[in-house]
């Protein structure tokens, strides 16, 4: 379970949870937020025992919520599944332990390397790789230039929650339309921008940055509460190649999701990745599969 999730489904299972055993994948908090914290609500509902994934990397935790739940009689069992939930955890971990947000570099290339501006068949659909990674992020990075000629990212998983859209504005001038949103949509929106810019519909945040850089977006997103971004990068000439520019080095990226479609295309220039530092590197735990006829690999930096 995620963070206070535990104190919504306690109340869902009410009575049903005396003598139970609850299981979560990271340790109970023990302070208070928008909502009480999960140790006292596992200690109303008398559970018998629970078992932890992981402990919490939150100095304001910290095992002092396995402690709570000790003190109050209940059995605890820790580190069951760890490897899984440090890995089901890991944006929130990366937040904790750096300020700022884990960000994935998502794209979609041609057999010879290329950026597509398209995704492959299926996977914004539901059960499509792109609907759920829409669904898992909190956030996804896209340039004013995407923003302004296709629609936006969304999940089409049941009762997913839409991520915000992060739009990057760079050189844009003085207004920016955005014209796949309205006023009752633009709080789903924020945009940064490197010199003030008004954005059509009214009502969408902006934000413009002293310095224009991978590293302030992230630290600002992390402000807001946000523990994960895609950056979402689609032929978009040089609108997010600056702010990759050396993502590896700057270990700004934790990990890269690429869309292989088997076409050739045709480009009158080098590859359109040319960026993320002056040193080649290995990615870690890669993983692959074939959807749709598209081959989908991921990696960690």
């Amino acid at each position: 379970m995620w963070l206070r999730v535990q104190v919504f489904a306690l109340r869902d299972a009410g009575d049903l949870a005396e003598n139970a055993t609850a299981y979560v994948s990271l340790e109970p908090c023990n302070h208070y937020g928008r909502t009480p914290p999960c140790t006292e609500a596992l200690i109303k509902a008398k559970v018998k025992e629970v078992v932890v994934g992981m402990t919490d990397p939150n100095p304001m935790v910290a095992s002092k919520g396995i402690e709570k739940l000790r003190n109050a009689g209940i059995d605890v069992r820790v580190g069951v599944e760890e490897a899984l939930c440090l890995r089901l955890n890991e944006a929130y971990i990366h937040r904790m332990l750096t300020g700022k947000a884990f960000a994935t570099l998502r794209t979609t290339l041609s057999m010879n390397g290329i950026v597509i501006n398209q995704i492959g068949s299926g996977a914004d659909q539901p059960g499509g790789y792109y609907s759920q990674l829409a669904k898992e992020y909190d956030g996804v990075i896209i340039s004013s230039d995407m923003a302004k000629a296709t629609t936006l990212p969304i999940s089409r998983e049941a009762g997913a929650k839409q991520p915000l859209y992060i739009i990057i504005a760079q050189e844009e001038g003085s207004k920016l339309h955005i014209p796949f949103l309205d006023e009752e949509s633009a709080s789903s929106a924020i945009v940064l921008a490197d010199s003030p810019v008004t954005v059509e519909p009214s009502g969408v945040s902006v934000s413009v940055l002293d310095q224009m850089n991978l590293e302030s977006v992230l630290q600002l997103l992390a402000d807001r509460g946000l523990c994960s971004v895609l950056v979402d990068f689609i032929d978009d000439g040089a609108g997010l190649v600056s702010l990759l520019k050396n993502f590896q080095e700057d270990k700004l990226v934790q990990k890269v999701v690429v869309e292989l479609s088997p076409v050739w295309m045709v480009s009158p220039g080098l590859s359109d990745l040319a960026f993320g530092g002056s040193q080649s590197f290995p990615l870690k735990n890669v993983e692959h599969k074939e959807v749709n006829r598209t081959l989908l690999l991921e990696g960690y930096l």
